[in-house]
């Protein structure tokens, strides 16, 4: 009897526990929680360390102490880089990608599929009353920075992407070129068509950089080099004071706020070269302007970093018997690799950054960061 009576009552018990279906189990309730306002960026400073992939970060940071200042960056993501027409994607649509949030084919600059142009994310952040700047150690009209600016098909129209930086206000812009300015084929100066839009416009032939004093109100331009810049190691010293120029520049101009792209553009040219203390010094370079620009963003509270690369260049490997005094490096090609990059992310909108995504998310997350519709 004692038996029958305990068997009833877990009867009656199981009779009324609820079922949990196969997708449930596992999970526990949850209170309704009231969503927080996101905050907006007022800000975006987007740096770019072309071919920097996840081994040229390793390789700059045990050469560098074992440190880096992208450990000060809390949210990191990985982005996946093909190109419309290749896995292996060039700058040109890479860089396309993070400006206008379209795929391209290789070697096209600020349009579509189509060859169709598409507003930049700089374009917009002008017509929206928000001061803009442009810094690369490479000439301001190669691939990376043409891309925010420029729109032609084929990334070797030089001449005629220097001229498209008359079709925009953009507020600064410093790399360098100086001959597709001042010395090109058609005759024109375009120093003397900046100058009447309202440019403070020199080079360093003219100027040197630490000597520049810009005027009240007037943008700025200032070319670096007749054509490319020198590596770091050759010579080349104005990416520090350059960044540190732009960001104090920048904010006083930007009374909505401002959009920044600095490019480490040579960190790419040593992975070409197959040189890895070519592409070593261009990090260690490029990391300073890393740190400089989180202190920023950490003292002003409104501005989103984000750091990333177009693509990974020269199959960068750190081999068996390295150690962080003496790296046993090797590449595997003298061009691009498809590897997902890495993306590192820093205040306002931040959080968007984790995960796996397409490199045209990039635009969507700044937009959205900035709070546009």
């Amino acid at each position: 009897m004692k038996y029958i009576l305990s068997l009833l009552v877990c009867l009656g018990l199981l009779s009324c526990s609820r079922s949990i279906p196969v997708a449930d189990q596992g999970t526990q309730p949850t209170t309704p929680v009231k969503n927080e306002p996101v905050r907006k960026a007022r800000n975006v400073i987007l740096l770019i360390g072309d071919g920097m992939g996840l081994s040229q970060i390793t390789g700059g940071m045990y050469f560098n102490g074992n440190k880096t200042a992208l450990e000060r960056l809390p949210v990191v993501g990985l982005h996946k880089c093909h190109s419309l027409d290749n896995l292996v994607t060039d700058s040109a649509a890479g860089a396309t990608a993070f400006a206008c949030g379209v795929k391209t084919f290789n070697g096209a600059v600020g349009v579509d599929g189509t060859g169709q142009p598409v507003q930049t994310i700089l374009e917009e952040a002008e017509e929206r009353g928000l001061a803009t700047g442009l810094v690369a150690t490479s000439s301001i009209v190669h691939a990376t920075p043409a891309s925010f600016i420029a729109h032609v098909v084929n990334r070797r129209e030089y001449e005629q992407i220097a001229l498209q930086f008359l079709e925009t206000d953009i507020d600064l812009f410093i790399g360098g070129g100086k001959s597709f300015f001042d010395r090109r084929e058609d005759g024109r100066n375009l120093y003397d068509a900046l100058r009447r839009k309202g440019y403070y416009i020199t080079d360093y032939f003219e100027t040197p950089f630490n000597d520049v004093f810009v005027q009240e109100r007037k943008n700025f331009g200032y070319l670096t080099a007749d054509k490319e810049p020198l590596p770091a190691s050759g010579g080349r010293d104005y990416l520090i004071p350059a960044t540190q120029f732009s960001l104090k520049f920048l904010e006083e101009r930007g009374r909505r706020g401002f959009f920044l792209m600095i490019e480490g553009s040579q960190i790419d040219w040593g992975g070409h070269a197959n040189d890895p203390d070519y592409v070593i010094s261009e990090f260690v370079e490029f990391d300073a302007v890393i740190d400089i620009c989180y202190n920023f963003a950490r003292r002003d509270g409104e501005t989103l970093l984000i750091v990333t690369a177009d693509h990974e260049t020269g199959g960068f490997a750190i081999n068996p018997e390295s150690t962080m005094d003496d790296l046993n490096v090797s590449f595997t090609t003298g061009g691009h690799t498809a590897s997902m990059i890495p993306v590192f992310a820093y205040g306002p909108g931040s959080e968007r950054f984790a995960g796996i995504y397409d490199n045209t998310e990039i635009y969507s997350k700044m937009r959205k960061a900035y709070g546009w519709r």
